[in-house]
């Protein structure tokens, strides 16, 4: 009796530690779970965040002024007026800054050594240059982030108090982080096609805009800084985004607000896909959205037009179509009679197919009698003391009732590859008040362009594309006539 019940008991015993061993192993597996999950969270871009100020969504100002900024160089005169200078509005919102300025800029040469820096043209770039340095003591923390480690400038800044940060694009998307925006307090923020150099100050066509008082864009802008702030040191995008790097806006949800007395919406959008988080818009659905809403005109000045996506595979070239704009494009013109204008610069990098395709684009109207999609080139004034001069950097986007400022020029590469960012501002045309509506100056400065005296009209069928027999002819047969009129 004795045996059989110290047999029992020993199955009892060994029943539990089988059982205290299956739910160790459970245990210890679900540790495993919760240890692996934490590692996924902490790998994620901006685990916890940085402080937003206690601003969100709910609570941020929507009631704000917006400015239009551009750099004019010297050497060009236009009739109408220009708006403010570039350089007098970004060294206003270092005025406004009490807490920190936060920047993204491909390039950094405000203080260039090279020969023409010593021009008085240069004299601009040296002294954001000095007032950036300068915030330190004044308490501003100024927080920098670029694509380029070898930037003398940036180390040099970066030694004297700034935090910079480097984005390997190469590694992440084979490209170029592109983007060009400041915010400030996350209060104040400008966005445009300069980057910091100091000929984007002096020698370059540039615009953009400066929103003041408008917490709300800022926050989501930040945002995106925030993102690219996270990715320093890494060579691969996160599985899992933080709600820090999310967007707070977006083409289906707009911010709605006020702009100089005028109601609108906006929202930011960014580029390429692989930077988009969730619930931000990517650039070429901001672009899509701004041309079918438009009803009547679509205005585009840009530096380069090219819808081409060219790659590298193994050493070997690989191009390929790349159809979104074009398409949209050719939609608006044909399907809802919209009048397109295109303006675009001529300039040593102009690409030969450029014309292949606007030649192709502008025959869609043969025939049709409310059919106008027109095309011009804005010619710079090349290689002079080894850099370009009045080269149009513009990269933006206006119709009847919407404006697009970009950092990216609209060729299939660059929204494939590059990181940039977006600006949409939509009105509606009954709550627009002259001058106060951005959409309104938006217009006036690319009219101001199309009808100056340093553009060329390319038209369909013209002597000039009927004889060229290459792309590389077209183009010469082009800067010759731009040169013709320079000196007449």
């Amino acid at each position: 009796m004795n045996l059989i019940s110290e047999r029992c008991d020993w199955q009892t015993f060994s029943l539990y530690v089988l059982q205290s061993q299956q739910k160790c192993i459970a245990v210890f597996a679900l540790v495993c779970c919760f240890a692996v999950l934490v590692a996924l969270i902490f790998s994620a871009v901006d685990v916890w965040g940085e402080d937003e100020d206690g601003v969100t969504e709910e609570n941020c100002s929507k009631n704000c002024r917006i400015v239009l900024v551009e750099n004019i160089p010297g050497e060009l005169s236009f009739n109408s007026t220009t708006h403010v200078p570039l350089s007098v509005g970004l060294n206003h919102l270092l005025d406004q800054a009490k807490l920190s300025v936060e920047i993204v800029s491909p390039y950094w040469a405000l203080t260039s050594t090279d020969q023409g820096s010593r021009l008085y043209s240069a004299y601009q770039g040296q002294y954001l240059f000095q007032r950036l340095l300068n915030l330190k003591s004044r308490g501003v923390k100024l927080k920098i982030v670029s694509d380029q480690p070898n930037s003398i400038e940036l180390k040099s800044m970066s030694d004297r108090y700034a935090e910079v940060r480097y984005v390997n694009m190469t590694a992440l998307t084979r490209g170029r982080l592109l983007s060009c925006f400041w915010v400030v307090d996350r209060k104040h923020i400008y966005i445009g096609s300069a980057g910091m150099n100091w000929k984007a100050l002096s020698k370059l066509k540039e615009i953009g805009v400066i929103v003041y008082d408008c917490s709300c864009l800022a926050l989501d802008l930040h945002r995106i800084f925030s993102f690219y702030w996270q990715l320093q040191y890494r060579d691969y995008i996160p599985s899992i985004w933080s709600k820090r790097v999310t967007a707070v806006f977006s083409r289906d949800q707009p911010l709605q607000l006020r702009l100089n007395n005028t109601d609108a919406s906006a929202y930011v959008s960014t580029s390429p896909d692989l930077f988009c988080p969730k619930g931000r818009s990517r650039d070429i659905d901001a672009i899509r959205h701004v041309i079918r809403e438009a009803k009547r005109f679509i205005y585009i000045s840009v530096t380069d037009y090219l819808p081409l996506v060219n790659r590298s595979f193994r050493g070997s070239p690989i191009i390929r179509y790349w159809s979104p704009i074009d398409e949209m494009l050719r939609e608006a013109v044909v399907l809802r009679e919209v009048k397109v204008r295109l303006l675009i610069s001529l300039w040593s990098r102009t690409h030969p197919l450029t014309f292949n395709f606007i030649t192709s684009m502008q025959a869609l109207c043969t025939g049709l009698p409310v059919c106008s999609i027109e095309v011009r080139f804005y010619r710079g004034k090349e290689q002079m003391g080894g850099f370009q001069h009045r080269i149009n950097e513009n990269k933006f986007m206006v119709t009847d009732n919407a404006g697009y400022i970009g950092n990216l020029d609209w060729i299939g590469s660059e929204f494939a590859f590059n990181a940039g960012a977006g600006l949409v501002i939509q009105e509606s045309e009954d709550q627009r008040k002259g001058q106060d509506s951005i959409v309104e100056q938006l217009t006036a400065a690319f009219e101001r362009d199309w009808f100056s005296p340093y553009t060329i009209s390319l038209l369909s069928g013209s002597t000039t594309l009927q004889e060229s027999q290459h792309g590389r002819q077209k183009l010469q047969s082009l800067k010759t006539k731009a040169e013709s009129r320079e000196h007449e």
